[in-house]
Protein backbone atom coordinates (compact mmCIF):
# COMPACT_ATOMS: atom_id res chain seq x y z
CA UNK A 1 0.00 0.00 0.00
CA UNK A 2 1.27 3.47 -0.89
CA UNK A 3 2.40 5.87 1.81
CA UNK A 4 -0.11 8.38 3.13
CA UNK A 5 -0.03 11.84 1.60
CA UNK A 6 1.31 15.01 3.22
CA UNK A 7 -0.39 18.31 2.50
CA UNK A 8 -0.53 21.83 3.86
CA UNK A 9 -3.82 23.24 5.12
CA UNK A 10 -3.37 26.93 5.87
CA UNK A 11 -0.10 26.94 7.79
CA UNK A 12 -0.65 23.46 9.27
CA UNK A 13 0.90 20.20 8.04
CA UNK A 14 -1.48 17.24 7.65
CA UNK A 15 -0.94 13.58 6.78
CA UNK A 16 -3.81 11.45 5.49
CA UNK A 17 -4.38 8.25 3.59
CA UNK A 18 -5.64 4.66 3.63
CA UNK A 19 -2.48 3.16 5.20
CA UNK A 20 -3.21 4.64 8.64
CA UNK A 21 -6.87 5.26 7.70
CA UNK A 22 -6.84 8.61 9.44
CA UNK A 23 -6.28 12.34 9.19
CA UNK A 24 -3.27 13.31 11.30
CA UNK A 25 -2.34 16.93 11.91
CA UNK A 26 1.43 16.61 12.13
CA UNK A 27 1.84 20.25 13.06
CA UNK A 28 -1.03 22.57 13.93
CA UNK A 29 -0.67 26.30 13.39
CA UNK A 30 -2.64 28.33 15.96
CA UNK A 31 -3.59 30.67 13.13
CA UNK A 32 -5.68 27.89 11.58
CA UNK A 33 -7.90 27.47 14.66
CA UNK A 34 -10.89 27.08 14.51
CA UNK A 35 -11.33 26.97 10.73
CA UNK A 36 -9.23 23.86 10.24
CA UNK A 37 -11.69 21.77 12.26
CA UNK A 38 -14.29 21.88 9.49
CA UNK A 39 -11.64 21.15 6.86
CA UNK A 40 -10.46 18.06 8.76
CA UNK A 41 -14.04 16.83 9.17
CA UNK A 42 -14.69 17.28 5.46
CA UNK A 43 -11.50 15.44 4.48
CA UNK A 44 -12.29 12.52 6.79
CA UNK A 45 -15.85 12.30 5.50
CA UNK A 46 -14.81 12.51 1.85
CA UNK A 47 -12.21 9.75 2.20
CA UNK A 48 -14.10 7.63 4.74
CA UNK A 49 -11.38 7.76 7.39
CA UNK A 50 -12.14 6.40 10.85
CA UNK A 51 -9.95 8.71 12.98
CA UNK A 52 -8.77 12.32 13.10
CA UNK A 53 -5.92 13.16 15.47
CA UNK A 54 -4.23 16.43 16.37
CA UNK A 55 -1.93 17.91 19.02
CA UNK A 56 -3.61 21.02 20.44
CA UNK A 57 -2.44 23.74 22.87
CA UNK A 58 -4.36 23.48 26.13
CA UNK A 59 -5.66 27.01 25.58
CA UNK A 60 -7.50 25.80 22.45
CA UNK A 61 -8.64 22.48 23.90
CA UNK A 62 -12.23 23.54 24.58
CA UNK A 63 -12.69 24.54 20.94
CA UNK A 64 -11.85 21.02 19.81
CA UNK A 65 -13.83 19.35 22.61
CA UNK A 66 -16.94 21.27 21.51
CA UNK A 67 -16.28 19.95 17.99
CA UNK A 68 -16.40 16.34 19.19
CA UNK A 69 -12.76 15.67 20.05
CA UNK A 70 -11.55 13.91 23.19
CA UNK A 71 -8.24 14.18 25.05
CA UNK A 72 -6.20 10.96 24.81
CA UNK A 73 -2.84 12.09 26.18
CA UNK A 74 -1.52 15.13 28.03
CA UNK A 75 2.05 16.46 27.74
CA UNK A 76 3.00 19.40 29.99
CA UNK A 77 5.45 22.06 28.77
CA UNK A 78 5.07 20.91 25.15
CA UNK A 79 5.07 24.40 23.67
CA UNK A 80 8.07 26.63 24.39
CA UNK A 81 8.72 24.72 27.63
CA UNK A 82 5.53 26.26 29.06
CA UNK A 83 2.13 25.36 27.61
CA UNK A 84 0.59 21.89 27.85
CA UNK A 85 -0.40 19.93 24.74
CA UNK A 86 -3.52 17.81 24.45
CA UNK A 87 -3.21 14.86 22.07
CA UNK A 88 -6.80 14.80 20.84
CA UNK A 89 -8.85 12.56 18.57
CA UNK A 90 -12.22 12.38 16.91
CA UNK A 91 -13.70 9.10 15.68
CA UNK A 92 -16.05 9.14 12.67
CA UNK A 93 -16.14 5.36 13.25
CA UNK A 94 -16.69 4.76 17.00
CA UNK A 95 -15.39 1.18 16.68
CA UNK A 96 -11.87 2.51 16.19
CA UNK A 97 -11.94 3.96 19.69
CA UNK A 98 -12.22 0.49 21.26
CA UNK A 99 -9.01 -0.90 22.78
CA UNK A 100 -9.05 -4.68 22.32
CA UNK A 101 -6.37 -5.65 24.85
CA UNK A 102 -6.33 -3.05 27.63
CA UNK A 103 -4.88 -5.46 30.21
CA UNK A 104 -1.67 -6.06 28.26
CA UNK A 105 -1.25 -2.35 27.64
CA UNK A 106 -1.75 -1.57 31.33
CA UNK A 107 0.79 -4.27 32.19
CA UNK A 108 3.35 -2.77 29.80
CA UNK A 109 2.95 0.69 31.34
CA UNK A 110 3.14 -0.68 34.88
CA UNK A 111 6.26 -2.73 34.25
CA UNK A 112 7.95 0.03 32.24
CA UNK A 113 7.21 2.62 34.92
CA UNK A 114 9.02 0.42 37.42
CA UNK A 115 12.22 1.02 35.46
CA UNK A 116 11.90 4.80 35.54
CA UNK A 117 15.01 6.65 36.67
CA UNK A 118 16.68 10.00 36.03
CA UNK A 119 20.34 8.98 36.07
CA UNK A 120 20.56 6.36 33.33
CA UNK A 121 23.77 6.82 31.34
CA UNK A 122 24.20 4.07 28.74
CA UNK A 123 27.60 3.70 27.12
CA UNK A 124 28.40 2.80 23.53
CA UNK A 125 29.45 -0.84 23.57
CA UNK A 126 33.00 -1.79 22.55
CA UNK A 127 33.14 -2.45 18.82
CA UNK A 128 30.16 -0.16 18.14
CA UNK A 129 30.20 3.49 17.08
CA UNK A 130 27.39 6.07 17.32
CA UNK A 131 27.19 9.04 14.98
CA UNK A 132 24.81 11.45 13.24
CA UNK A 133 23.58 10.05 9.92
CA UNK A 134 24.07 11.84 6.61
CA UNK A 135 22.32 11.70 3.22
CA UNK A 136 24.90 9.15 2.08
CA UNK A 137 23.53 6.80 4.78
CA UNK A 138 19.93 6.97 3.54
CA UNK A 139 20.04 3.79 1.49
CA UNK A 140 21.45 1.69 4.29
CA UNK A 141 19.03 3.14 6.85
CA UNK A 142 16.07 2.52 4.54
CA UNK A 143 17.16 -1.11 4.20
CA UNK A 144 17.28 -1.41 8.00
CA UNK A 145 13.77 0.04 8.36
CA UNK A 146 12.48 -2.35 5.68
CA UNK A 147 13.98 -5.32 7.51
CA UNK A 148 12.46 -4.32 10.86
CA UNK A 149 8.95 -3.07 9.95
CA UNK A 150 6.51 -4.75 7.58
CA UNK A 151 4.65 -1.43 7.41
CA UNK A 152 5.36 1.97 8.93
CA UNK A 153 3.29 5.16 9.23
CA UNK A 154 5.84 7.15 7.22
CA UNK A 155 7.87 5.81 4.25
CA UNK A 156 11.20 5.41 6.04
CA UNK A 157 11.80 2.40 3.77
CA UNK A 158 12.42 4.89 0.92
CA UNK A 159 15.91 6.47 0.78
CA UNK A 160 14.48 9.50 -1.02
CA UNK A 161 12.06 10.12 1.86
CA UNK A 162 14.90 9.95 4.38
CA UNK A 163 17.04 12.33 2.33
CA UNK A 164 14.14 14.76 1.88
CA UNK A 165 13.30 14.68 5.59
CA UNK A 166 16.93 15.43 6.43
CA UNK A 167 16.71 18.53 4.25
CA UNK A 168 13.59 19.53 6.21
CA UNK A 169 15.47 19.30 9.51
CA UNK A 170 14.89 15.75 10.76
CA UNK A 171 18.06 14.55 12.51
CA UNK A 172 18.93 10.88 12.09
CA UNK A 173 21.41 9.01 14.27
CA UNK A 174 22.84 5.55 13.77
CA UNK A 175 25.01 2.93 15.44
CA UNK A 176 27.49 0.96 13.34
CA UNK A 177 29.24 -2.30 14.02
CA UNK A 178 32.00 -3.42 11.63
CA UNK A 179 30.94 -0.59 9.34
CA UNK A 180 27.32 -1.75 9.12
CA UNK A 181 24.35 0.26 10.43
CA UNK A 182 22.72 -1.97 13.05
CA UNK A 183 20.44 0.58 14.77
CA UNK A 184 18.96 3.96 13.90
CA UNK A 185 16.51 6.57 15.15
CA UNK A 186 15.54 10.16 14.46
CA UNK A 187 14.71 13.49 16.09
CA UNK A 188 11.77 15.31 14.50
CA UNK A 189 12.35 18.83 15.74
CA UNK A 190 9.85 21.64 16.14
CA UNK A 191 12.18 24.61 16.33
CA UNK A 192 9.33 27.08 16.87
CA UNK A 193 7.80 25.32 19.89
CA UNK A 194 11.14 23.92 21.11
CA UNK A 195 9.98 20.30 21.31
CA UNK A 196 11.33 17.18 19.65
CA UNK A 197 9.83 13.79 18.89
CA UNK A 198 12.21 10.88 19.46
CA UNK A 199 11.12 8.37 16.86
CA UNK A 200 11.93 5.81 14.15
CA UNK A 201 13.82 3.48 16.50
CA UNK A 202 14.94 0.39 14.62
CA UNK A 203 17.48 -2.28 15.58
CA UNK A 204 18.69 -5.10 13.38
CA UNK A 205 17.13 -8.29 14.84
CA UNK A 206 20.58 -9.80 15.17
CA UNK A 207 21.67 -7.02 17.53
CA UNK A 208 18.68 -6.75 19.86
CA UNK A 209 19.09 -7.08 23.61
CA UNK A 210 22.20 -4.88 23.68
CA UNK A 211 20.45 -1.66 24.73
CA UNK A 212 21.19 0.09 21.44
CA UNK A 213 17.87 2.00 21.45
CA UNK A 214 18.64 3.38 24.91
CA UNK A 215 22.13 4.38 23.78
CA UNK A 216 20.68 6.21 20.79
CA UNK A 217 18.07 7.93 22.95
CA UNK A 218 20.67 9.18 25.41
CA UNK A 219 22.90 10.56 22.63
CA UNK A 220 19.98 12.19 20.82
CA UNK A 221 18.83 13.85 24.03
CA UNK A 222 22.30 15.22 24.68
CA UNK A 223 22.33 16.81 21.23
CA UNK A 224 18.84 18.28 21.64
CA UNK A 225 19.81 19.80 25.00
CA UNK A 226 22.74 21.55 23.34
CA UNK A 227 20.30 23.07 20.88
CA UNK A 228 18.07 24.25 23.75
CA UNK A 229 15.02 22.11 23.07
CA UNK A 230 12.80 22.04 26.14
CA UNK A 231 10.64 18.94 25.76
CA UNK A 232 11.21 15.50 24.25
CA UNK A 233 8.44 12.99 23.63
CA UNK A 234 7.69 9.79 21.79
CA UNK A 235 4.71 7.85 20.47
CA UNK A 236 5.59 4.20 21.19
CA UNK A 237 3.93 0.89 20.39
CA UNK A 238 1.72 0.24 23.40
CA UNK A 239 2.31 -3.53 23.57
CA UNK A 240 6.09 -3.39 23.18
CA UNK A 241 7.71 -3.94 26.57
CA UNK A 242 11.18 -3.11 25.24
CA UNK A 243 10.53 0.32 23.74
CA UNK A 244 8.34 1.46 26.65
CA UNK A 245 10.99 0.32 29.12
CA UNK A 246 13.65 2.16 27.09
CA UNK A 247 11.85 5.47 27.52
CA UNK A 248 10.85 4.91 31.14
CA UNK A 249 14.43 3.99 32.03
CA UNK A 250 15.51 7.21 30.32
CA UNK A 251 13.37 9.25 32.72
CA UNK A 252 10.28 9.72 30.55
CA UNK A 253 6.80 9.98 32.06
CA UNK A 254 3.67 8.32 30.73
CA UNK A 255 1.28 10.75 29.05
CA UNK A 256 -1.58 8.60 27.78
CA UNK A 257 -2.83 6.05 25.25
CA UNK A 258 -3.73 6.70 21.60
CA UNK A 259 -6.12 3.87 20.62
CA UNK A 260 -5.75 2.21 17.21
CA UNK A 261 -3.53 5.03 16.04
CA UNK A 262 -0.72 3.88 13.78
CA UNK A 263 -0.13 1.31 11.05
CA UNK A 264 3.10 -0.40 12.03
CA UNK A 265 4.35 -3.91 11.22
CA UNK A 266 1.25 -4.80 9.25
CA UNK A 267 -1.58 -3.67 11.52
CA UNK A 268 -3.02 -0.55 13.15
CA UNK A 269 -1.75 -0.47 16.73
CA UNK A 270 -2.43 1.34 19.99
CA UNK A 271 0.35 3.77 20.92
CA UNK A 272 1.63 5.17 24.22
CA UNK A 273 2.84 8.74 24.70
CA UNK A 274 5.90 9.36 26.90
CA UNK A 275 7.52 12.72 27.57
CA UNK A 276 10.46 14.32 29.36
CA UNK A 277 11.39 17.90 30.13
CA UNK A 278 14.90 18.72 28.99
CA UNK A 279 16.86 20.90 31.41
CA UNK A 280 18.16 24.20 30.20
Amino acid sequence: MAADAILQIGKSIVQHGPLNHRVYVVRLSPEDIPGIIHTLDALAEEEGYSKICVKVPESAGDIFIKAGYQVEAVVPCFYYGRETAFFMAKYPDPQRRIVTDPQTIADVVSIASGYRRNDYTPLVLPGFSLMPAHPSDAGEMAALFRSVFETYPFPTYDPDFITASMKEGVRYFCIRQSGQIVAAASCEVNTDAKNVEMTDFATDPGFRGKGLAGTLLYAMEAEMKKEEFRLAYTIARAKSYSINITFARGGYEYGGLLPNNTNISGTIEDMNVWYKRLPG
